[in-house]
């Protein structure tokens, strides 16, 4: 989205980030749901990822406009995705997408499990009212946020969701915890229908899924970023790795992979190989 969102001519230099833009020009975030489903993409993520009271009301706005934000988020992806073959999944990032200090590439944010219930809990109350077909909890780099979601997801049984880690390489997750641990953690959570990665460098994805996939995870998925590395002041830097092709036949193998795509840095003509890859 916000590889796309720039692409258009955006500045995406505040704390809201693509946020922003969901809230003041919400027809540029269905222009850009719109370019991936035309490149081939079955699922389109909401741009929720950056949204939360706490983060709008430290820029200046008001709760009830982080709760509205978070409604059209719902409502332009699935505008773009009418009549076509494609699922809305609402994002719900993690705790430190609010930070601003690369804290969803870390973890250990230094706060209680309490804290962390009471952050999800207020922002998926709003994002399931909006009856997204999927929810795509994502991002998160630490086992013990997972532990808090687990517990908010308990509240809504009936909504099918996925989770999906940032890692710090081939094994672990980014707060540095072994990846095959998360599979334990959400095995009595029947709402979260696959497990797996994204945001994540693609070299690191076979090993990761691998892990899981022994682990027991239920279904697997991977939206990696093309690679580069992230900095909160710098932004992306790098020259990254292509998503598509040879890597994606070798994902499509392991076992109970169900959905493969992309993050940070990979547009709808990567996009577009990754469908041509699949449906061939």
């Amino acid at each position: 989205m916000a590889t796309e969102l720039e692409a258009r001519g955006h500045d995406l230099g505040d704390a809201l980030w693509s946020a922003r833009i969901l809230a003041d020009d919400p027809g540029e975030i269905r222009a850009v749901h719109e370019a991936y489903v035309d490149a081939g993409a079955r699922v389109v993520v909401t741009a929720s990822y950056q949204v939360s009271r706490e983060g709008f009301i430290a820029a200046g706005r008001t709760a009830a406009q982080a709760d509205a934000a978070l409604r059209t988020a719902v409502d332009v992806a699935r505008e773009a995705t009418d009549g076509r073959d494609a699922l809305v999944a609402a994002s719900v990032g993690p705790y430190g997408a609010i930070l601003h200090d690369g804290s969803e590439y870390r973890g250990r944010y230094g706060v209680t499990r309490e804290r962390l219930v009471d952050f999800h809990g207020e922002r998926l109350a709003v994002i399931a009212s909006s009856a997204p077909d999927v929810l795509a909890i994502e991002t998160i780099p630490d086992l013990d946020e997972v532990s808090a979601l687990v517990e908010v997801l308990a509240d809504y049984p009936d909504t099918p969701a996925w989770l999906t880690m940032s890692c710090a390489d081939e094994a672990l997750t980014c707060a540095g915890q072994p990846i095959e641990d998360l599979v334990a953690i959400v095995s009595r959570t029947p709402s979260l229908r696959a497990v797996g990665v994204n945001c994540t460098a693609p070299e690191y994805v076979e090993s990761l899924l691998t892990r899981l996939s022994a682990a027991g995870a239920p279904a697997l998925i991977a939206y990696p970023n093309s690679g580069r590395a992230w900095s909160p002041t710098a932004g992306w830097s790098g020259s990254g790795t292509e998503v598509g092709g040879d890597l994606v036949s070798r994902w499509r193998e392991i076992p109970g992979m169900a959905l493969i795509g992309g993050c940070c840095g990979v547009g709808p003509d990567s996009i577009s190989a990754v469908a041509r890859s699949l449906a061939s």
